[in-house]
C-alpha cells in the first residue's frame, strides 16, 4: 500500500474520529442539559410545592407512609414537617376522614383519581375546617406516589351560607327589592316585587323600572334621579308607581349605586316599601286631630255664646208680644229675632260637626221619615229641578235623632241644588247593605255589618279629587263667598260619625254627585216621630218652677218667659244657693230647671240632692253643648229631659209642660 492511500485511510481515521468525538460531547452536552433542566425543573416544582397557597400531601402509595407536606398545609393544620414526615396516614387524626384505616387507605392507592368537594377536619388545636380534597396516583421514579391537593373551604362555605341567609331574607323580607345592571336593565326582584306590583320575575327581568312609570312625575324628577344615582350617590324619596292592573300606589325608595373593586359602578339595588296605606292611615289621623280641634273650640265658645244667643232671642220674641205689627220697631224686631235664629243655627251645626250636639236618637223607619220631609225639600230645591224619591221596601229600622235626619237631607240638597245651574235632577234612595270582612278591607273607609243606606245624589257639575278630599273639612266650600258657610258637609260628617256610621262620597266633574250613608241596623219598635203642631203656647197649671242658671242675663230671662207663661219663679244663681231655698221654701216645687255646668257642682248631682227632700220634683236640664253629665257620647241619658241653648219662647213653654207631664 502506498504511503499516499495510508494517508487517505489516515485522514478518513481521523474524521470518523472527529465525529465520533463530537457526537460524544453532543450527547455529553445533552444529558448535561437534561440534567440542568431536570434540576431547573425540580426547582420550579419546589418553588411552586413551597409557595402553593393549597395544602399538598404525597403520600407513598405502597406504605401510605407521608413523604412530602407543604408549608400551607402545616400552616393550615397546625403541626410541623417532623410531625407529619413518616407517619402513616392512618395514624394522623386529622387525615381520619380520609383514610381511618389500613383498609380505608386502599381507596386511595386503587383510585387513580379521587374528589370529596366538602371533607371535615378538625386541626390540631381542635378547630373544625371544611376543604376541598383531591388525589392522583402518579409514577415517580418506578415508585407510585399519592398526591394529595387540600384547599380550605371554610371561608367560601361560610360566604355561601350568607349569601344563602341573605337571599332568604331578601325573598321573605317585605320591602321590594331590585337590582340592575349599570344601564339600568332590571337582572333581580324578589316576591315582594312581585307582590306589590303584580308582575312577576319574568316579566320584570330584562325590562327596566319604567314598567311602573305612572304619570305623576315629569321628566325632571327621573333625570334628577338617575343623574344622582349615575353620579355614585344614593337616591332617596318618595314617588307614585303604577301597578300591572292600572291602580297607583306611593312608595318610599332608596337606590345605590353598587361598584366593583376598580370603583366603577357594575348595579343599582333599589329598596322600596309600599307606603299608601300608612298615608291614608296618616290622612285620617290628621283629619280626626283636625275635627278633634275644631270640635273643642266648638264646644268651649258653644256655651257662652248660647247663652248670649238666648238672652238676645228670648228678650226679642218677649219685646215682640208687646209691640204690634203695625209698628216700625216690629220690622226691627223682627230681623234681630232673625239673625239670632241664624246664629244658633251655625252654633248647631259646629256641634253637630263636632259630634258634641246633644241628641235624643229613636228607632227610625228611614222611609217614614224621609217621606215627611219631601214637601220641604221640594220647597228647598226650587221647581227647576226634580226630586225622585227612592225607596227600598222592607229597609232595616236605624236609631238617630229624628233631627239629625232633617239636617243631613236639608244639607245634602242644598249642596246637590247648587251643584245643578238650571234645570237637573236630585235623587234620594234608601237600601239595605252589608260588608263582611274581606270586602271592607279592600274598600277603604267601610266598616263590617249591616247598615240601612241612604243616598243622595245630583247631575250637576261634580267634583275632582282634590275637592272631594276636602269636602268634608269645616269652613271649606266650593261656594262664592257670602253664599256658604262651609259648615253643611261638615255637619252631615259629623251626624253620621256620632251615630256610628260611615259616609262615602262618589263625585266626578261633569258627571254629578252621590253621598251615600250607611247608618247600623237596629232592632226594636219604631217610634213615630210625627209631633202634632201646637197653636197656643201651653200655659201653667198652677206649678211651681226653680231655675238654677250661674249666667245672670238667662236666669232673668228664663224667669221672665216663665212667669209669663203663668209659672210661680224661683230664682238661685249657684248650686248652694237653690239648696237653700228648697229647704226654706214651705210650698211644693214641681220642677227643677238647671243648667248642667254650674260652679260647685253640675247640674246631675244638683238635682240628686235636691231629691232627697223633694223625691217627687220633675227636673229639666239645660246647656249650650252637650255634657255627659246627661249624656254617654252627646246622647240623653234614659228619660233625662234636655233643652239646648239658645231656646225660644215656645221652645220653653213646650219643654216644661212636658217635663212636668212626662219627666
Amino acid at each position: 500500500m502506498s504511503d499516499t492511500r495510508i494517508q487517505d485511510h489516515l485522514r478518513l481515521a481521523n474524521t470518523e474520529l472527529n465525529k465520533r468525538i463530537a457526537l460524544l460531547e453532543g450527547k455529553l452536552q445533552e444529558r448535561d442539559g437534561v440534567e440542568n433542566a431536570l434540576k431547573d425543573s425540580e426547582k420550579r416544582y419546589r418553588r411552586l410545592f413551597e409557595s402553593a397557597k393549597d395544602g399538598i400531601l404525597i403520600l407513598d402509595a405502597d406504605t401510605g407512609k407521608v413523604v412530602d407536606v407543604n408549608p400551607f398545609l402545616m400552616q393550615l393544620l397546625g403541626y410541623s414537617y417532623d410531625a407529619l414526615y413518616g407517619q402513616y396516614i392512618w395514624e394522623l387524626g386529622v387525615f381520619k376522614d380520609i383514610a381511618a384505616s389500613k383498609d380505608a387507605f386502599r381507596a386511595l392507592q386503587e383510585n387513580e383519581y379521587i374528589r370529596y368537594d366538602d371533607l371535615p377536619l378538625e386541626t390540631l388545636d381542635r378547630r373544625a375546617i371544611a376543604v376541598e380534597f383531591v388525589s392522583n396516583v402518579y409514577l415517580v421514579d418506578h415508585s407510585k406516589v399519592i398526591q394529595c391537593n387540600i384547599r380550605d373551604i371554610t371561608e367560601r362555605k361560610r360566604a355561601a351560607a350568607e349569601h344563602k341567609r341573605l337571599m332568604a331574607a331578601i325573598e321573605q323580607v317585605g320591602e321590594v327589592i331590585i337590582m340592575t345592571d349599570a344601564q339600568g336593565i332590571i337582572q333581580f326582584v324578589n316576591p315582594a316585587f312581585e307582590k306589590t306590583t303584580g308582575y312577576n320575575r319574568e316579566e320584570a327581568i330584562g325590562q327596566t323600572p319604567r314598567i311602573l312609570k305612572s304619570g305623576k312625575h315629569d321628566e325632571q324628577f327621573y333625570s334628577n334621579l338617575w343623574d344622582t344615582i349615575s353620579g355614585g350617590r344614593t337616591w332617596e324619596g318618595r314617588m307614585v308607581n303604577k301597578r300591572k292592573e292600572g291602580t297607583l300606589y306611593t312608595e318610599e325608595t332608596t337606590i345605590t349605586p353598587v361598584r366593583d373593586a376598580s370603583g366603577r359602578i357594575v348595579n343599582y339595588v333599589a329598596v322600596k316599601r309600599d307606603i299608601t296605606e300608612q298615608l291614608r292611615l296618616t290622612d285620617q289621623f290628621l283629619q280626626a286631630q283636625k275635627m278633634e280641634a275644631v270640635g273643642l273650640l266648638a264646644g268651649g265658645v258653644a256655651h257662652d255664646f248660647n247663652n248670649m244667643l238666648s238672652v238676645i232671642l228670648g228678650h226679642t220674641e218677649l219685646m215682640l208680644d208687646k209691640v204690634g205689627p203695625t209698628l216700625p220697631l216690629f220690622d226691627h224686631l223682627m230681623e234681630i229675632r232673625k239673625a239670632a235664629e241664624r246664629s244658633a243655627n251655625l252654633t248647631r251645626q259646629l256641634l253637630a260637626f263636632a259630634r258634641k250636639q246633644t241628641i235624643d236618637p229613636k228607632v227610625l223607619d228611614l222611609n217614614e221619615t224621609v217621606e215627611r220631609m219631601l214637601k220641604m225639600l221640594r220647597r228647598l230645591i226650587g221647581e227647576d229641578i226634580d226630586l225622585v224619591w227612592l225607596p227600598e221596601s222592607g229597609l232595616w229600622q236605624v236609631k238617630i235623632d229624628p233631627t239629625q235626619v232633617e239636617q243631613i237631607l236639608a244639607n245634602l240638597c242644598v249642596n246637590a241644588r247648587d251643584a245643578i245651574a238650571e234645570v237637573g235632577k236630585v235623587t234620594i234612595e234608601t237600601g239595605n247593605a252589608s260588608f263582611d270582612e274581606v270586602y271592607c278591607a279592600a274598600h277603604a273607609g267601610f266598616v263590617p255589618g249591616e247598615y240601612a243606606m241612604l243616598a243622595v245624589s245630583d247631575d250637576g257639575c261634580g267634583m275632582d279629587e282634590e275637592t272631594c278630599g276636602k269636602i268634608f273639612e269645616p269652613f271649606f266650600t266650593t261656594k262664592q263667598v257670602g253664599q256658604g258657610s262651609g259648615l253643611g258637609l261638615a255637619t252631615v260628617y259629623g251626624i253620621v260619625k256620632q251615630n256610628n256610621g260611615f259616609i262615602n262620597l262618589y263625585s266626578e266633574p261633569g258627571k254629578g254627585t252621590t253621598f251615600k250613608i250607611y247608618l247600623p241596623r237596629q232592632a226594636g219598635q219604631v217610634v213615630d216621630t210625627l209631633k202634632e203642631s201646637v197653636g197656643q203656647l201651653p200655659l201653667s197649671r198652677g206649678e211651681t218652677v226653680l231655675v238654677v242658671e250661674d249666667e245672670g242675663s238667662v236666669l232673668t230671662l228664663a224667669s221672665a218667659i216663665l212667669d209669663g207663661l203663668g209659672y210661680t219663679v224661683l230664682t238661685a244663681a249657684a248650686p248652694g244657693e237653690a239648696m237653700r231655698l228648697v229647704e226654706e221654701y214651705t210650698g211644693e216645687i214641681h220642677l227643677l230647671m238647671t243648667d248642667v255646668i254650674l260652679p260647685e257642682m253640675n247640674g246631675r248631682d244638683l238635682a240628686t240632692q235636691i231629691k232627697k227632700t223633694k223625691p217627687s220634683i220633675k227636673c229639666l236640664f239645660m246647656s249650650g253643648y252637650t255634657a255627659n253629665v246627661i249624656a254617654h257620647r252627646s246622647m240623653l241619658d234614659e228619660g233625662v229631659q234636655f233643652i239646648p241653648k239658645p231656646f225660644s219662647m215656645r221652645d220653653l213653654a213646650i219643654k216644661v209642660r212636658t217635663a212636668l207631664e212626662e219627666g
